[in-house]
């Protein structure tokens, strides 16, 4: 069995599964069907606009958010999917802090899921430094179905991996 980078944590019997859907070519068509709709925000414009949505919604009380944008740098190799930054600058006698999340545009032509998995997980380290228990319950209070959402962006993640980008959401 060829080691699966993105789940190698998760139990040995979810593995031998995936292994099976990568072994039968049926990864791709499994991901494709469970998630058949890119999202429509494509530009920085409309990620900003959806991220503060959900801020809006969600994080009322926190500081505002400066800027979303892709960023063509994120390396998926080193673990970041997205990047949140609290920037801090001193304006005469008084601190600004802003706050930024970037998106690996290789997120641009992913399920609506997908990005959503990534920017609550971004906006939660604006309350959460850390990923503890407190972080994920926020996570999942802001979209339900974020752990799940999250092994299957691993395993789109895996698929890359394998066969370069999933056509049907481009």
């Amino acid at each position: 069995m060829k080691k699966l980078k993105y789940i190698n944590h998760y139990p040995q019997a979810i593995q031998q599964q995936v292994q099976k859907l990568i072994d039968a070519n049926k990864l791709e068509s499994y991901l494709t069907s469970k998630y058949p709709i890119a999202h429509s925000y494509k530009n920085d414009k409309a990620l900003f606009s959806y991220v503060q949505e959900m801020k809006n919604e969600y994080m009322k009380k926190t500081a505002p958010l400066s800027k979303a944008v892709y960023d063509g740098k994120i390396n998926v190799i080193h673990n970041a999917l997205g990047t949140h930054h609290f920037i801090s600058r001193v304006q005469g006698s008084k601190l600004k802090a802003k706050n930024e999340i970037r998106v690996s545009s290789l997120f641009k032509n992913a399920p609506q899921e997908f990005l959503q998995m990534i920017v609550v997980h971004e906006l939660a380290h604006f309350k959460e430094k850390e990923h503890n228990k407190a972080f994920y319950k926020l996570c999942e209070h802001m979209f339900q179905e974020y752990h799940q959402v999250e092994f299957d962006l691993r395993l789109y993640l895996t698929q890359i991996d394998l066969n370069g980008k999933i056509t049907s959401w481009n």
